[in-house]
């Protein structure tokens, strides 16, 4: 199959069947982020999650008269490093606009964003995807914003409470281009976005907590036709849901087109409850925002040298740990994506992996501990087996001095009571038996009892491994399965 032959191929899966053909739906994001910074964008009070209603909200948050906004360097550096994490062109001067629009949760009848002239310009995300391909995302803008605060309506029946603890808080927009073609390839995104945030440490990416999460833009078409008209679902809060509202948002435009009718542009909400978006508002212009630059704010100037000085001092990020793990540690590319992902995962990895089998350790982080991790609900930094503990265990089965079976029992213990692998197999007797006279003696007794089961395996070699069983069996799992199967094979004659 020709190279533009596959593509089209790859395309047709991410097509929807409508009555009257298939459809292309095509998907841009805009990802609120909330920058990781103790205090806010233009004042000096706290972000901290979950405090009292208005406890923390300074004279500025609250739009007192005469108050002015002081930028947050943090905030700036913050932004810096996702633009350079996300490969973008890093704006030397960038300009803060009042966007105006009314809401009672908005105290300065106006948002400090930025709109002409953002901080970080165009940059990309490449996505990995679980078929094995990969799709590279453009990134049109990131900029700079203060969050609004927060109403609240289920408190009394006759009245709203305003809470302003959000008010002021750093926000980075991150705008992707219209390059998502499915809700999959939209959760990957976001997902590998996350990361690259985490890794950074400019967000913590918590959905839940409200410090991520995006509105998402859907239109359909026919495929290789123009772009059809576009509605935004606002305020996404989780991944799962950014796939569900993808999914039914493109059947119900493609439903009405197919109607007859047209699709108006507008701002629409996502009901987790009965998995369906419904109208929220008709989708306003950046003029209706009568944008301009906030009179109270210069211009933001940075130097080159500035920038080079914070990019010196990025971490690695999941790609560039991604090409590491299968270059130094000879992994597949999939297990070095399941052991990037994030951060924390990644870092135990390579602690546990240290001046060990590599692929032997991979193999243990993801599936048993990973597995069991998941089991429990928990993640890897609440692990009750710690690297170091792993490290020894991968050891352990790498010198011989443990089977994998017993390895299994052996991690077992260690989660659940935990102390140092090495001591817990001498205390308890668990070594592995490798010596050939005590286990060439099982191989005798078992050979000498089972004369049919000898002949089977002289026609059929393949029936050694009921002989290998009932030996592992006889010495409680511990017999070395090589010395086993090497002197087995000498005493049968296979």
């Amino acid at each position: 199959m020709k190279q533009g032959d596959m593509a089209v191929h790859a395309n047709a899966k991410k097509l929807l069947k409508g009555a009257s053909g298939d459809w292309e739906v095509v998907i841009g994001m805009e990802v609120h982020a909330q920058v990781t910074s103790k205090s806010k964008l233009f004042s000096g009070a706290s972000t901290e999650f979950g405090g009292a209603p208005n406890s923390h909200v300074s004279l500025v948050d609250a739009a007192m008269p005469g108050m002015l906004p002081v930028i947050n360097e943090e905030c700036v550096k913050q932004a810096i490093r996702t633009g350079l994490g996300l490969q973008a062109q890093i704006n030397l001067k960038s300009v803060f606009d009042r966007k105006n629009y009314f809401y009672p949760d908005l105290p300065q009848g106006y948002q400090i964003s930025q709109y002409k002239q953002p901080i970080v310009g165009e940059g990309e995300v490449v996505v990995d995807l679980p078929d094995g391909e990969s799709v590279t995302v453009g990134i049109e803008r990131l900029h700079l914003e203060q969050d609004a605060g927060k109403s609240l309506h289920e408190r009394h029946p006759t009245m709203s409470f305003v809470d302003l603890n959000r008010s002021g808080v750093a926000l980075m927009e991150i705008v992707s281009k219209p390059d998502l073609r499915s809700s999959e390839e939209a959760k990957a995104f976001i997902t590998k976005l996350r990361s690259i945030l985490r890794y950074l440490g400019t967000c913590d990416g918590n959905m839940e907590e409200g410090s991520l999460r995006a509105d998402v833009n859907v239109s359909v078409r026919k495929p290789g036709a123009a772009l059809g008209t576009r509605c935004e679902i606002k305020n996404v809060n989780s991944i799962r849901f950014i796939g569900q509202a993808i999914e039914h948002e493109a059947r119900r435009q493609i439903e009405i087109i197919e109607d007859g009718g047209s699709i108006e542009q507008e701002t629409r909400l996502f009901d987790a409850d009965k998995g369906e978006t419904r109208s929220m508002r008709s989708k306003e212009e950046a003029h209706d925002y009568r944008y301009f630059p906030d009179p109270d704010l210069l211009p933001l100037e940075v130097t080159q040298t500035y920038i080079e000085d914070l990019k010196t001092h990025l971490p690695e990020l999941p790609d560039g740990k991604k090409v590491r793990f299968v270059r130094d540690f000879a992994l597949s590319a999939y297990d070095a994506g399941v052991l990037v992902a994030e951060r924390e995962p990644a870092e135990y990895f390579e602690a546990v992996a240290k001046g060990r089998d590599a692929k032997l350790a991979a193999n243990w982080v993801i599936n048993e501990l990973f597995g069991r991790l998941n089991k429990e609900g928990k993640d890897v930094t609440h692990s009750p087996v710690s690297a170091e503990q792993l490290g020894a265990l991968v050891g352990l089965i790498s010198d011989g001095t443990i089977s994998g079976k017993i390895a299994k029992d052996l991690f077992e213990i260690v989660w659940t009571e935990g102390g140092d692998p090495r001591a817990v197999v001498e205390e308890r007797g668990m070594k592995q038996v490798t010596d050939l006279g005590a286990i060439e003696t099982l191989i005798d007794d078992i050979i000498a009892k089972n004369p049919d089961k000898v002949a089977d395996a002289k026609t059929n070699p393949k029936a050694i491994g009921w002989f290998v069983g009932q030996i592992m069996k006889s010495s409680g799992g511990k017999a070395s399965p090589q010395a086993v199967n090497d002197l087995l094979i000498k005493k049968l004659g296979l």
